[in-house]
């Protein structure tokens, strides 16, 4: 089974690195600097931890839609390793390329599905199912982070894609299962899966 799905991976990867050679979006030359600070701060889910600061700092509804982001964030982030572990996928060859030598952290993992785009979509999810215009604001920054990895060849686009898919899964189930009013218990529920989030992008072993 894993041949089948090995050699099924590079039929797919040979399509997609045609599609991307022909993508007149996705040069080769280096992307926007705001781009290549956006995926670096995406890294790990700490950029949505930053989104949610903000949005607790507010009363009501945005208060739970940042507990509940954050906690989304935390499982889609987890969850999108766990299936690049059973799944691995080798990563675009763009090394030579410099859209992807701007990568600050090159990553190394399993490239589907992306855990970027996952932990966007799952954030992003979240937030508009509790307040419709504040995931209308927060939208256009997941799909910018989304296009960040395509743009920087860190992904194929189908591990992008997936990885959105997942992470909108993950975002709707997470709310139906995290519906706790905005106590003293589930803020601090948040702010343990914020220092895992915290522990992750910086490469630290989380501590329970």
């Amino acid at each position: 089974m894993r041949e089948l799905l090995g050699s099924a991976a590079e039929h797919l990867n040979r399509r997609e690195a045609d599609v991307v050679a022909r993508s007149e979006v996705l040069r080769r030359d280096e992307p926007a600097f705001a781009l290549t600070v956006l995926t670096e701060a995406a890294r790990g889910g700490l950029l949505w931890v930053g989104i949610a600061a903000a949005l607790a700092a507010r009363p009501g509804r945005a208060r739970c839609a940042a507990r509940d982001g954050v906690v989304a964030v935390a499982v889609a982030s987890a969850s999108a390793h766990l299936i690049g572990d059973w799944l691995p996928r080798r990563r675009p060859a763009a090394d030579h390329l410099p859209a992807y030598q701007t990568l600050v952290h090159k990553p190394t993992s399993s490239s589907f599905p992306s855990s970027h785009a996952a932990t966007a979509a799952a954030f992003t999810t979240v937030v508009a199912l509790e307040s419709l215009t504040t995931g209308l604001a927060v939208a256009p920054v997941a799909v910018a982070v989304a296009h960040s990895r395509l743009r920087s060849r860190a992904h194929w686009p189908s591990d992008v894609i997936a990885g959105a898919l997942w992470g909108v899964a993950v975002g709707v189930v997470t709310r139906r299962l995290l519906r706790l009013p905005a106590t003293a218990d589930s803020i601090q529920l948040a702010g343990f899966f914020a220092k895992v989030v915290l522990q992750r992008h910086l490469g630290v072993s989380p501590q329970y």
